[in-house]
């Protein structure tokens, strides 16, 4: 089992953005240093609560702070910009990193975005994705010995260079990346049974499931997944899954209760954020504990405790023993990276989880027998 953390970042947009990024380094580097595996963000463009416009220039900012932590895009938001930029820019972070980085990507998540850029029409965003990874990896797989330029037909960016080229200049062509062939792909999945899930097993990608949905709905992304690799002859390997989750250990489980409790705190405004959020999409179904309770009814406090695992160190072990024999075997574990609004309880609980809780974890998974789809909800 391996660990690595995912934030979105979400934070109070009424604190300075100044901290907050600062404060969002730091966790990365913290989680670099614990030993962690990977560390994912998301980028929009306008919202002032999830701020980073630019995970590779947030990554960037680490590179020689951090020693072996893979940097992951969490996502790349593809129908936003021209797949010639990205091609560019990714290949750039990709050698200034020494090959740790993983090309999350997607159709794009916020709302204001696709207002402000015109791309409302989801289904258009997905066919907009799928041309634009399709035409990067073009472009990283054109040889320059074949001929000079671009020829790259498309609906949405017909990409076309051919007079303006001086190959003996090197002038007329987009820089590669650092992995051979290209860094990882993979997609950020959220809806339950999502044929985006069986579409990226499909294309040999790799998958997340988000942590805003509830945990019975988990292990139908795997089993989509399964579907994918079905369709193509290809055994789905397990160690291509992340999933996702609100972690917070502490020294004792007085601690951690106070902390859920806090009306006022970062969890009770993280998933009050979803809750606002869900209910204007009506999909606020995905976040109830029990699936009868109406709207109108369902309470922040049962939402925040049904989908964080908390308390000492031996609780969230139990807890997270159980989660994994729900799903079944799956790569890495991401604990959420949430607002450090009490930054010591934080760095705490990241060490904990680090040193203390997924050793014991991992020796736990590694003594039993492998795990078998079962059904889920």
């Amino acid at each position: 089992m391996k660990l690595g953390m995912f934030m979105m970042p979400l934070h109070d947009p009424a604190r300075s953005l100044t901290d907050v990024l600062s404060e969002d380094r730091e966790a990365v580097i913290l989680a670099d240093s614990l030993g962690m595996a990977e560390a994912w963000c998301g980028e929009h463009i306008s919202s002032t609560a999830e701020p980073i416009a630019s995970s590779l220039m947030f990554f960037a900012s680490m590179i020689e702070q951090t020693k072996g932590i893979n940097f992951a895009s969490g996502v790349l938001n593809l129908p936003q910009q021209h797949p010639t930029q990205v091609a560019a820019q990714v290949a750039n972070f990709d050698h200034m990193s020494r090959g740790r980085y993983i090309m999350g990507i997607g159709p794009g998540g916020l709302v204001s975005d696709f207002e402000l850029l015109g791309l409302t029409d989801e289904k258009q965003r997905r066919a907009m994705m799928l041309e634009s990874i399709d035409a990067i990896h073009k472009i990283w797989g054109t040889d320059a010995k074949a001929g000079p330029g671009y020829d790259i037909d498309g609906e949405y960016w017909p990409i076309k260079l051919k007079d303006a080229v001086l190959p003996h200049l090197g002038i007329g062509e987009i820089c590669k990346p650092y992995q051979d062939p290209y860094p990882t792909v993979c997609l950020s999945i959220v809806s339950p049974h999502s044929s985006s899930a069986t579409m990226a097993a499909e294309r040999g990608w790799e998958i997340v499931s988000a942590n805003f949905i509830q945990a019975r709905y988990i292990q139908s992304h795997w089993q989509a997944y399964q579907k994918g690799c079905d369709n193509v002859g290809r055994a789905a390997n397990p160690a291509a899954w992340r999933i996702a989750r609100s972690i917070l250990v502490t020294d004792d489980q007085q601690e951690a209760e106070d902390y859920i409790a806090n009306p006022n705190g970062g969890l009770s405004f993280y998933f009050r954020y979803f809750m606002d959020l869900y209910r204007s999409r009506g999909i606020l179904e995905m976040l109830k504990p029990d699936r009868d309770v109406s709207d109108d009814d369902l309470k922040l406090d049962d939402v925040i405790r049904s989908m964080v695992t908390f308390g000492d160190a031996n609780s969230v072990l139990d807890q997270l023993v159980d989660l994994c024999e729900q799903w079944g075997d799956f790569g890495t574990l991401l604990m959420v990276g949430h607002d450090w609004d009490k930054a010591p309880i934080w760095r705490r609980s990241m060490t904990l989880l680090a040193e203390d809780v997924i050793p014991r974890l991992s020796q736990h998974l590694a003594s039993r027998p492998a795990t078998t789809t079962t059904a889920a909800e």
